[in-house]
């Protein structure tokens, strides 16, 4: 039963920065006294971290994000970071027959952003999203591979609503009607709001608004607040909060290639041994569902496609091929540890399998137990956790949301944690061996920076897989548009150049028996029908792919600062630049680190228009300077993509390889940019669990025209070696 309808959670006068606190408590007081509530205040948040505050609203449910956690706060990367001053937004809840309603204000002009990989829309402002488990998000209604109730504005805090119910969020898209009669509110430079653009009305900027959190079936949650004062880091410290970002082996940051489904071990090891003798770079070779006995469900045992899977492991090896490998966790009653899981699974099947209840410690060990001997012990790296979301809707293929399982979660708990705990389990097998490891997966949720899996999507849309690399960054989340197939030459490409700037330069060529650039349709490419000028084509993408090569280090780096200091390595302009308006709408462009600006093309675009924001910029491929804060138009011949260099980065670029373990790997040239001093940080990793790094600082003296290097640190890895240094600009 509910117990009254009381406002819980405000903090204490003094802590709302640039609002009157007071103003808002009584106006929301007042306004639930003549609804018949009792609305109290509760005293102030408790800082839990500096800089991260926990409010505890009525009675919260015992299996949240947070509680079920693998990971836990890093304590000393959050003391590192400077201070937030006071909480920086007032939160506050009360239970309603509907579940439990969180609140907190919005000012005028406050953008908002995050709540997970929403692939269909960049600010949330104004906006309304139920976070909800979905395979197949074709609408903007909240539906997503990895729902997050985090959000992140522009005036430098985050929120994270620890719930694994569908929440629904009302970004300040409603308003409570006035106690009296009032003037037509004006924007305040003094425009009426039906004079305002359509888009500036949809988000409502020109007016205070509130958040409004709807949870259902709830009697209470507990809400943090990430303060900054600015955005990156407010999400640096939900990322640190989470246990710091993944930092993902070097070879997973090689190029990835995935063989069609129905291959077989004298097929792969044929693949495998023809990128070689072309010279195509790849670390990592995945096999689809042929690997398995029996899929969907699955067995998780060999089949007769594979008859030696350890010799093909060891043969892969010897080359510098990583082996991943495909699977669900729908349990087929084949599978040997099937009997094992039954008292410790769900009460509904899925494609004739249990499903094994992840959150209780019974049904990981089992599964991480049969999969580390069975697969890990023989030389798997690592794994593409497929199907871990939902499909009622459209496919209508997993268990209902009236599932139960023994851990006492429902099937709407289980369905927003499943890829989570289903990450955990895998997670176990590596860190018991003391290995790092790269994987995907197609669910996720709160608090899943330290997850080594990166998200993607069966839905193919080219111009919202950019959005979701410049939308990812917010949710501390990872994202790969991966290549799977092509219209033409020029969409193969331009698709490829995207991946090849992305967490995991992933090409999934699951449903074609070749390489695309031999022939990009599909029924042509089965039938062994080459384009008459694939070998051309194969050179355009073997560039691209050393382009990505060239940069591992780079982005090796990248990830470092991401697992130390929480900030993501791909990252949309606002978060670096929040105050400056023209970066508030910008989602087909990105940060990779600090230094470099990623403007992507779709295919049929001779030019494009990219905003570069404060600083001064260099074009990647030409030299050319262009001052920032304003909007360039470039030509876009189909062998570059848009990139930008901010003046003062010191750009370490590797000798292109066919795989991160040559040694030529670790021989970069460093391209300073800019008249004056540059520098930049690479680290020497030594491949471990909990790595050591040497930390190599690059310096280059504008004015004596010369390039320095120095190392800290305990990193036994291989050594970076400088083999030329160059100046741009």
């Amino acid at each position: 039963m509910r117990k009254g309808r009381k406002w819980q959670g405000l903090p204490a006068e003094g802590q709302m920065r640039r609002r009157d606190f007071l103003s808002w408590a009584a106006a929301a007081t007042a306004l639930e006294a003549k609804r018949g509530g009792a609305a109290t205040t509760a005293g102030p948040a408790k800082e839990v971290y500096t800089g991260v505050w926990k409010f505890t609203l009525g009675t919260p449910e015992k299996i949240t994000p947070a509680a079920t956690r693998r990971y836990f706060p890093a304590a000393t990367g959050l003391a590192t970071l400077p201070p937030a001053g006071a909480c920086p937004v007032p939160v506050s809840g009360m239970a309603t027959r509907r579940g439990y309603l969180v609140r907190a204000p919005l000012e005028p002009k406050e953008i908002v952003y995050g709540l997970g990989l929403q692939l269909q829309s960049f600010i949330q402002r104004g906006l309304k999203k139920k976070l909800r488990v979905n395979a197949d998000p074709k609408m903007d209604s909240g539906d997503s591979h990895a729902p997050v109730p985090f959000y992140v504005t522009t005036r430098g805090y985050g929120v994270l609503v620890d719930t694994a119910r569908y929440a629904t969020f009302y970004c300040g898209n409603q308003r409570r009607k006035p106690e009296r009669p009032a003037a037509v509110p004006k924007d305040p430079a003094g425009v009426a709001p039906n004079d305002l653009p359509v888009a500036y009305r949809r988000y409502r900027m020109g007016e205070p608004g509130e958040m409004l959190v709807e949870i259902p079936d709830a009697e209470g949650v507990d809400v943090y607040v990430f303060g900054g004062p600015t955005m990156r880091l407010a999400v640096q410290r939900y990322n640190l909060f989470a246990g710091g970002g993944a930092l993902p082996p070097r070879w997973g940051l090689g190029m990835w290639y995935r063989c069609k489904s129905d291959y077989d071990q004298a097929e792969v090891l044929k693949l495998a041994a023809e990128f070689r003798e072309r010279r195509i770079p790849c670390d990592v070779f995945g096999l689809e569902a042929s690997w398995l006995s029996h899929a969907y469900s699955c067995s998780f045992t060999w089949s007769e496609k594979f008859p030696e899977p350890a010799a093909m492991a060891r043969k892969l090896s010897e080359d510098h091929f990583r082996l991943n490998l495909w699977e669900h966790a729908f349990t087929h009653p084949t599978s040997p540890i099937y009997g094992s899981l039954l008292p410790h699974s769900g009460d509904y099947e899925v494609w004739g399998g249990i499903v094994p209840d992840f959150l209780t410690p019974e049904a990981r060990k089992i599964f991480a137990e049969f999969h580390e001997a069975k697969h890990v012990a023989i030389g798997v790296s690592g794994y593409k956790i497929d199907e871990c979301d939902n499909s009622d809707f459209t496919g209508a293929w997993s268990f209902p949301e009236v599932s139960a399982f023994p851990s006492g979660a429902d099937g709407e708990q289980m369905h927003s944690l499943f890829g989570l705990r289903y990450q955990d389990t895998i997670q176990g097998i590596f860190e018991k061996r003391g290995m790092r490891t790269y994987g995907l997966v197609r669910s996720s949720q709160a608090l899943a920076a330290p997850y080594p899996y990166v998200l993607y999507s069966d839905l193919y849309d080219h111009r919202e897989f950019i959005r979701g690399l410049a939308n990812a960054g917010f949710s501390g989340l990872l994202w790969t548009p991966e290549l799977r197939n092509a219209e033409n030459t020029e969409d193969l490409i331009r698709r490829l150049q995207v991946v090849v700037f992305s967490p995991m330069a992933l090409l999934n060529a699951w449903y074609i028996k070749n390489p695309p650039w031999k022939q990009v349709n599909r029924q042509a490419n089965n039938a062994g029908q080459f384009d008459p000028q694939w070998e051309e084509t194969e050179a355009r993408c073997r560039a691209v792919m050393e382009l990505r090569m060239r940069f591992v280090p780079y982005l090796h780096a990248a990830f470092v600062r991401y697992r130390r200091e929480g900030l993501p390595p791909f990252r949309a302009l606002v978060m670096d630049y929040p105050d400056d308006p023209q970066t508030w709408r910008v989602d087909n462009q990105y940060l990779m680190g600090d230094g470099l600006l990623v403007a992507p093309v779709v295919a049929g675009e001779a030019e494009r228009a990219v905003y570069l924001p404060e600083g001064e910029w260099f074009d990647y491929w030409t030299g050319e300077r262009h001052a920032g804060r304003q909007r360039v138009k470039i030509q876009v011949p189909l062998e570059r993509i848009p990139l930008f260099v901010k003046a003062g980065t010191l750009l370490p670029l590797a000798e292109p390889t066919l795989h991160t373990a040559d040694p030529n790997s670790w021989r970069v040239t460093a391209l300073a940019y800019g008249g004056g001093a540059a520098a930049g940080t690479l680290f020497e990793d030594d491949g471990a669990l909990d790595p050591g790094l040497t930390e190599v600082r690059l310096r280059w003296d504008g004015a004596g025209n010369s390039g320095s290097v120095e190392r800290s640190g305990a990193g036994l890895g291989p050594r970076y070696e400088v083999i030329a240094w160059k100046r741009t600009g």
